[in-house]
C-alpha cells in the first residue's frame, strides 16, 4: 500500500502468554491436527515463511512500488520481517496471540512508510482477537484475520477498489470464512484464501488508486499492481505453506483435496463464522 502517513502505537508488549526461550523459529513444526488446533509453533513457522518470501521478492515489491509509490516497499518489509525473525529467535511467545502481537509491535517500530503501521496494526489486532489460548481453531484464525482487516480499514480509511492491500486481504478473508463454514480441512481452507488474495492483487492492475501516494498519479496509476496487495498475497500464501506442512500436505500449494480425502474437523465455529461474512 502506498504511503498514507498512518500513525503507529509503539507500545512494546508481546501480549499475553509466556516465552518459549531462545530456541528461535528455525525448525518450528507446529500443529494443525485433527481437532483443527493451531499452536504458536505453527504461527512462528508462518512468520518465518513470510520473512523468506519477502526476502526473495524484495526487488519485485520495490519495483512495483517504484511505479506508483516511494520505491521502498520491498526494502521496508524485508527490514521489518528480518527484525521480527530476530525478535522471535530471542524467545518465542508461547501462544499464537502473544506471538502475533509481538510481530505487530516489531513491524510498527522497524518499518517505515505506511506499511509498518498498517501491517503492524493488522498483526496486533489479530493477536488481540486470539487472546491467550495455547491453541486456536481455524474459525478463531478467521476471526483474527477479520480483526486485522478491520484495523487496516480503520487506520488507512481504505475500502475494496481503492487499490490497496485491502483488495487482496478482503477477498482472502471471504474465501476463508466460506471454507470454515463448509467445514473444509485447514490446508484446503487457507489455500482458498491464498488463491483469493493472489487474484485480488492481480485485480488491482486496472484500478485507479484512490488512497495513498499512488492516488496522486490519478489515471497514471492504472496498469500497475499495488505493492501492498502483492505483499499481502505473499503473506497469505506463506500462511498456507505453514499450515500445509504441519497438516502433512505435500507442496504447500492450494487446490481441492483429492477425491475421497476425509475433511478435518476445524473445531467449534466462532461467533463470526456462525453469523457469516460482513
Amino acid at each position: 500500500m502506498s504511503d498514507t502517513n498512518a500513525p503507529g502505537d509503539t507500545t512494546d508488549t508481546a501480549g499475553a502468554g509466556g516465552m518459549s526461550g531462545p530456541a528461535g523459529i528455525g525448525g518450528a513444526t507446529g500443529t494443525a491436527g485433527a481437532t483443527g488446533g493451531l499452536d504458536a509453533a505453527l504461527f512462528a513457522a508462518w512468520v518465518e515463511g513470510i520473512a523468506a518470501a519477502v526476502r526473495t521478492d524484495r526487488d519485485r515489491l520495490t519495483a512495483l512500488d517504484s511505479a506508483i509509490g516511494d520505491a521502498d516497499h520491498g526494502a521496508n518489509l524485508d527490514r521489518g520481517f528480518t527484525a521480527v525473525a530476530e525478535a522471535l529467535a530471542g524467545g518465542r511467545p508461547d501462544t499464537p496471540g502473544a506471538l502475533l502481537s509481538l510481530v505487530g509491535n516489531t513491524l510498527i517500530r522497524k518499518v517505515g512508510g505506511a506499511s509498518g503501521p498498517l501491517y503492524g496494526m493488522a498483526f496486533r489486532e489479530a493477536g488481540k482477537a486470539l487472546g491467550d489460548s495455547p491453541e486456536v481453531s481455524l474459525a478463531d484464525l478467521d476471526e483474527a484475520l477479520a480483526a486485522g482487516l478491520a484495523g487496516i480499514r480503520r487506520l488507512g480509511s481504505a475500502a475494496e477498489g481503492d487499490k490497496t492491500m485491502v483488495d487482496a486481504l478482503a477477498p482472502a478473508l471471504r474465501a476463508l470464512t466460506q471454507a470454515v463454514q463448509e467445514g473444509r480441512a485447514s490446508a484446503e481452507a487457507v489455500g482458498a484464501a491464498a488463491e483469493a488474495a493472489e487474484a485480488g492483487a492481480q485485480a488491482t492492475v486496472p484500478m485507479q488508486a484512490r488512497k495513498g501516494r499512488a492516488s496522486y498519479l490519478g489515471p497514471r496509476s492504472v496498469g500497475h499492481e499495488d505493492p501492498g496487495a502483492a505483499s499481502t498475497a505473499l503473506i497469505v500464501r506463506a500462511l498456507h505453506a505453514a499450515v500445509s506442512r504441519t497438516a502433512g500436505v505435500p507442496g504447500g500449494r492450494s487446490g481441492p483435496a483429492p477425491e475421497g480425502t476425509p475433511r478435518q474437523p476445524v473445531g467449534e465455529p466462532s461467533r463470526r463464522a456462525q453469523e457469516g461474512p460482513e
